[in-house]
């Protein structure tokens, strides 16, 4: 495998083109989680980071709440407005860096769904992550947050040869077949993930999926230190407890007052 930049982590264009997402990302798996953990209260404020093309936002804005959208990639939050205004609704979606993000409002649930976390490849990025939650989050309100739980031996089992990973087809036709091969950085913790795209049964091109691994006693310690109480610990949507075979790490956290 060709060695890439020291340093420089990135996600494909491919990876997010919406059309291309929305065939892979069809689960609903976690909504039913994200929903239970929603306020009472109709009138509440929800924020979601890294909402993507919607797929989280859509039906709990269907149910009644007043949530808020925002990501980072101009043309996942197109196909989110598209996809909200043949729904027929009326949905805030915001582009800005999770980072950076900086509004004159605050939130009763604040959450950043789907691993979306192993985007933040350093602390200093995850840190100014959890500042702008803190910062944007009610007294009293909850944050929540899912991502994988590091094995080992699938990213080491990963690294030996080019495996196919999926096979869809998109809305408007094409078929998708994805490879996929990885090669782990222990010093920055960095799983750097090449997914080769296969299109209509010719080869494409290869996207990098570089994934930040957050171990697991880790993560923990950094949502204490930047301020949060961890209310619960999930290892699955089920809220199955956390667990050493435990494939995700699910957070239900408070800000410290």
């Amino acid at each position: 495998m060709e060695d890439k930049k020291k340093n420089t982590y990135t996600v494909g264009d491919l990876i997010y083109n919406a059309s291309i997402y929305d065939g892979m990302n069809t689960s609903l798996a976690d909504l039913d989680f994200y929903k239970r953990w929603l306020p009472k209260n109709k009138d509440a404020r929800i924020l979601e980071l890294c909402c993507g093309t919607g797929r989280l936002t859509l039906p709990i804005a269907k149910d009644g709440f007043d949530i808020t959208g925002v990501d980072y990639t101009p043309s996942m939050l197109e196909q989110a407005k598209i996809k909200a205004s043949k729904a027929g609704l009326a949905i805030e979606f915001i582009e800005a860096d999770m980072r950076a993000f900086d509004i004159e409002e605050k939130y009763d649930l604040i959450f950043i769904p789907f691993n979306s976390i192993h985007h933040l490849y350093t602390n200093e990025d995850l840190f100014k992550a959890l500042t702008v939650v803190k910062k944007h989050l009610k007294e009293g309100g909850l944050f929540l947050l899912d991502c994988f739980n590091p094995n080992i031996q699938f990213i080491t089992e990963g690294q030996k040869e080019l495996k196919e990973v999926t096979q869809y087809t998109t809305d408007d036709g094409r078929n998708i077949v994805i490879k996929e091969i990885m090669r782990y950085e222990n010093t920055s913790q960095i799983n750097r993930i090449e997914w080769h795209y296969y299109i209509n049964g010719e080869f494409d091109s290869v996207q990098d999926l570089d994934m930040r691994m957050f171990f697991p006693q880790e993560l923990d310690t950094y949502l204490t230190f930047n301020g949060f109480d961890i209310i619960h610990k999930f290892g699955n949507f089920e809220a199955a407890a956390f667990s050493d075979r435990s494939e995700k790490q699910i957070f239900v956290c408070k800000r410290f007052i």
